[in-house]
Parts: structure tokens; sequence; C-alpha cells
């Protein structure tokens, strides 16, 4: 059995099912393509909802060597709401922020937003083995919900409007099956994309990096170190992160026209390694290779994320640069947002038109992800002279110049808002707190076991956050009936009450926190722009899709219908 520190990687049999004539006679939902971290989060998202996914997966264990590292807050919460979190937080090295050296010498120390109310860290630091088997482990939870096909590999298929018909190869034998959608998360060399003749668009660098894991007995603190022009590799750059088991990952720029294959040799790699150590001043501690691959950066996406019955998630819709780490995590966000979507088409709780929304806000995230992603890689690896000489310039000065050490600032991923989302209704002005399309804001309550958080409170349904009026304990009676109609109705729906005063309690559609955690502040309202009392619906995503003073039962029933894209003839 092959190891990598503690972990045991499990190798998992090749299964043919119950076929009739060549063909699996089960009419299947969802087949989604692909089972890594996206393809695994988006098949927990779907059993969230109740709708059984099959997952095709052409490898019979998880990745190879610690590729994605770093999960953002964001995705930290995401993972919490498909039952996943406590693993990842067990095992993965939380960090705030890092350092950039000119040579040996720092010229910025940079950290990531975060405050004493957040219940999670900005990052934390995993390998991405670690990452799908706790994935898998959440997934084997579900199962009547989630089939996993190891060793099996999607070799054709042929959308129509009605659904698409496929053909598997597992165990040296094909068989037909078919689903009502197909979703590509078969990431960066898509088969699906390639079979329909897309293609990702967008920017390409020449820049090469070599990737490494090594093991080092290191007692040096988790946090993102980037070196220009260092004795270990003159010329160029190299990033240091600290792993889980005593992993250590080098990410280390090459020139532009080196031999990738020469400089991928194990003596080359280690030549490398023992330098860059010694200049850190751990070159006597004990150490060795357990991973090496290679990286060019680009920043592309597909024009559009559906096609009719197939749509695309994570790489296999876009690619993202390494720098700002907002490739897994921007593919988690891809899975949150279409898993509720595709449940809600799914289940008839939304018209079809909603998956267009999947494709309109996250092409836009990829637009916004792209622009910072871009700058970081132009300072990190120059597309060409002019841009080489800039980076020179800006770190020469950034020695004597704080503000102008700023353009080595990574810029790490951030949540995204969709400020054009056509899920978004017309809401009363607000001054402050998260917008129509924004993603939700963290803050501390106290909850009927005791402290907790906001964003521990959501899930596979439709929240409304109730913010009480002050002077009052109790949410307006007229409202407060409406939406108890709309918490018995079909569609998933919940509320919560934030009250500034008084006992928390839960009953099965609703729950009620106090805003005292710190008293007479009343965080959670400040936070969110609702000293004053405010009524927030919150799409499953938590993103906002409107947000009132003093609405009434019908504003709310038909945000809701517009945000599900119901037409009338659609309606229930």
């Amino acid at each position: 059995m092959k190891r990598v520190g503690p972990f045991a990687y499990t190798e998992h049999a090749a299964v043919l099912p119950a076929l009739v004539a060549g063909r699996d006679p089960r009419p299947h939902r969802v087949v989604i393509a692909g089972g890594g971290p996206v393809g695994l989060a988006l098949a927990l998202a779907l059993a969230s909802w109740g709708v059984a996914s099959v997952v095709i997966e052409a490898d019979t264990t998880v990745c190879d060597g610690s590729r994605a590292i770093c999960i953002s807050r964001r995705s930290l919460e995401i993972l919490g709401e498909l039952g996943a979190l406590d693993a990842h937080l067990a095992r993965g090295l939380p960090w705030q922020g890092g350092r950039t050296f000119h040579g040996t010498e720092e010229i910025l120390r940079f950290g990531m937003p975060h405050d004493a109310l957040q219940r999670l860290p900005p990052m934390i630091n995993l390998q991405q083995y670690w990452i799908e088997q706790y994935l898998v482990d959440a997934a084997a939870a579900h199962p009547g919900l989630i089939e996993l096909r190891w060793g099996t590999e999607l070799a054709a298929f042929e959308a129509d409007d009605a659904g698409v018909s496929m053909t598997m190869r597992c165990a040296g034998e094909a068989y037909a099956m078919r689903a009502d959608w197909l979703i590509a998360c078969d990431g960066g060399q898509s088969f699906v994309r390639r079979s329909m003749g897309l293609k990702l668009e967008g920017t390409a660098f020449d820049g090469k990096y070599v990737i490494v894991d090594i093991t080092l007995p290191s007692t040096y603190p988790a946090e993102r170190r980037a070196w220009f022009d260092p004795p270990s590799n003159p010329g160029s750059t190299v990033l240091m992160h600290k792993q889980p088991d005593d992993l250590w990952r080098l990410d280390y720029q090459i020139p532009d026209d080196a031999d990738l294959e020469a400089a991928l040799q194990p003596d080359r790699v280690a030549a490398f390694v023992q330098r860059h150590l010694d200049m850190v001043g751990e070159g006597d501690l004990p150490w060795e290779i357990v991973w090496i691959s290679a990286y060019r950066a680009g920043a592309m996406s597909l024009e559009r994320y559906r096609h009719g019955r197939i749509l695309f998630a994570g790489n296999a819709a876009h690619a993202m640069p390494i720098f700002g780490v907002r490739g897994l995590n921007s593919g988690f966000d891809d899975a949150h947002n279409l898993g509720w979507k595709l449940a809600s088409v799914v289940r008839g709780l939304a018209g079809e038109a909603l998956l267009d929304s999947y494709d309109l806000e996250r092409r836009h995230a990829f637009r916004v992800n792209a622009a910072s992603a871009i700058q970081s890689t132009e300072f990190m690896a120059p597309p060409s002279r002019g841009f080489a000489l800039m980076r020179e310039a800006a770190i020469t000065l950034a020695h004597r110049h704080a503000s102008i050490a700023q353009f080595a600032n990574p810029r790490q991923t951030m949540p995204i808002g969709y400020p054009d989302s056509p899920l978004s209704v017309a809401s009363d002005p607000s001054t402050a707190g998260p917008a129509p399309g924004d993603p939700p804001t963290e803050a501390p309550v106290r909850g009927p076991a005791g402290p907790t958080h906001l964003s521990a409170l959501l899930g596979a349904a439709w929240t409304v956050l109730a913010f009480v009026e002050p002077g009052s304990d109790r949410i307006d009676p007229g409202l407060d009936a409406g939406l108890r109609a709309l918490e018995t109705g079909p569609l998933p729906l919940r509320t919560v009450e934030v009250a500034a005063t008084g006992e928390a309690a839960r009953t099965t559609t609703r729950i009620r926190v106090v805003d005292d955690a710190d008293p007479g502040a009343r965080t959670a309202a400040a936070r969110w722009g609702a000293l004053d009392g405010a009524i927030v619906l919150l799409r499953p995503d938590g993103h906002v899709a409107g947000r009132w003073r003093r609405p009434d039962a019908t504003t709310l029933a038909s945000a809701l219908d517009t945000a599900r894209c119901l037409h009338d003839e659609e309606k229930a």
C-alpha cells in the first residue's frame, strides 16, 4: 500500500454496475464526470437536497501529490455545509499571512482579513489527497444518494433536449447509461470539453514552475513565503508553504526556454532543494523528495459553462494561476453555486432558467478572479522585458518604501459577489451590510446550544434573516404569520430570528439567536446594516437575494419566485 507519511492510499475496486444487455438500466438524474474535489463537493451539495448522483472517476485512488493545498475561509464554510469541515480543520494548518523577500531581505509582510469574531481561519494548508479523502468519507455517509464508480471512464456521450446518453468503460468492458444531466468536473484536460470541441480562452503565460513536495522536520510556522531573485534561484522566484505531516511545498520558477523534462529530473530538483534549504538556514535537516510536478500559469475560461444538459465546473470550465490560490477555491464556489440550482430544477422547485444564472454568475466570478490573478502572475513571472524592468524597479524601491512593496502582495482569493445577478430582487436601500448579490457576512451570536456564528446556521435551504427591531423581542406579527406559511410550504426555507435580548430557541423550521456576543454592541446587526431591524432573504448558497426594512409576506413570496426563475406558467 502506498503511503505518504501517515496518509495511506486506498485502492478502490473497479466494479461494473448490474447491466442488462450491456446497459445500466436504472434512470439517473445526474452523472458527474470527475471524482476530484469539485465533483465530490457537487455530489455532496446535491445529496444535501436529496438529489442522487453518480460520480465517474477514471482512477482507483485519490490524487497523487499535494496539488491544491490552500483552502480559503469561504471554502471552509462550504465544506461545513457539506458535512466535511471537522476533518479538514483537525488536520489542516491555519495561517493568516506571509512574507516576501528580495534576495534574502524582507520587503513585505502581509495579512489576510481576519478578526476575533470569525469562526474560521482565513486559510488552511492541506494536501489535496487529504481533501479528496475527506470528501470521499463524507460521500460514504450518503449511500443512497452518492454512487462513486472508481476505475470508470467516460468514453463517449451524446446530449439531446431530455438528457445525455453515455458510454462508460470499466474493467475492460463498455456499457451504456443515461442521465438527465451531465456535469463535467473532469479537470484541466477535460474529456467532455475536448469532445465538444470547446476551448478555454484567455491569457496564457510562458513562465514555468517546478513543484516539489519534500519531507522536512522544520518547526517554522505556517505562512506563505515568497522570494524574488534569491541566491537559491537567481533571477527567478520561489514560493514555500508548510503542509501537515512535516511536508513542505516548494514552487520555483525556471527560465521560459528551459528544457522542462530535464528540469524535472530528481537530481536537478534535489540540487535546488538543497540550495534553498541552505539559504533559509535549514540545510542541515534531513529531507526527502516525495513528489515532483510542473506548472505553467494561465487565466482562461470557457465562453459558456452551460451547454443544454451539460454543464462545466472547476478546471473543466476555467484555469487560474496558482498565485492567490483561486483554482480549487473557485471550484468549490462553482459546486456550491451549481449544487442548489441543479437540485432545485431536478426537484421541480425552480425553472430551468435558474441554471443559466450559474453560467452568468460564475463567469463573472472568473473575470474578477482573473483580474487579480493576472496582476499577481505578471509580477511573479513577468511576461515581457518591460514587465520585468517594472518589477525590478518596484522591488528595488520596496526596500525603502512600504507602499511600493504592496506590488508584491499576492492578492489572496476573496469571496465574490454577484452585483448583476438576475436572481436579486428589488430591495430597500441600505448604506451598510451585504447588498443583493453579496456573499454572507460573518457574525457571532448566541444560539440554543451556546455561542455560535451565523455562517454555521446556513445550509441546504433558503434562509430569512429576521433582525428584530430595537425595543421589540419579536418580528412583526403579520410578517411572522406569512413566514410560517412559507416555512411549511414545499420550498426548503428556514427563518433565523436575530434578537438583541432574550433566550435562544429552535423549532423545526426556525432558529432564534441572540445578538449579545459583545453585550450592548449588537455585532451581528451592525455587520449586516440592520441596527434598526431588517429582513434579509438569503439564497441557499448564502448570497443575498434581497433585503427590506419592513416587507410583507407577499413581497417575500414574490422574491422567492423571482430568485428561482419561476414564471407564472411554472408556478406550482
